[in-house]
């Protein structure tokens, strides 16, 4: 059970780097929508959300070893940059929008039931 929140907080971490550039871009009336009520998540959406941050998580910790070894700040931000955008095409490969998948992973750290949902998805999935 520790390693599956392990997992979810780790992919939770990188879900901000990961929306960042995405999210900045979007309106506050957009922003506003992806604030969907906990109860509205099908078992469908929160798989899809369960399989992109185990992929998320794998990318996370692929380059955190490149980034610590970088020798520049400049290698850092492409390095980031590579994170990032494997990151999006994980949540979109799982028929996810990263408006979505943040959405959700907003409302699993404020409702504990939903954070078991998805838990118990993974587990599943292991």
């Amino acid at each position: 059970m520790q390693r599956i929140t392990a997992f979810l907080a780790a992919a939770m971490m990188t879900t901000g780097l990961a929306s960042a550039p995405v999210m900045a871009q979007d309106t506050a009336d957009s922003a506003a929508k992806t604030q969907a009520p906990a109860k509205n998540f099908s078992d469908a959406q929160l798989q899809h959300f369960a399989d992109a941050s185990q992929q998320i998580a794998s990318i996370s910790q692929d380059y955190t070893e490149q980034l610590q070894n970088a020798s520049d700040e400049g290698e850092q931000q492409k390095i980031r940059q590579q994170a990032n955008d494997e990151m999006v095409q994980a949540v979109k490969d799982n028929e996810m929008s990263v408006e979505q998948f943040n959405a959700i992973g907003q409302a699993i750290q404020q409702d504990p039931q939903l954070m078991q949902r998805v838990q118990g998805m993974v587990q599943k999935k292991q």
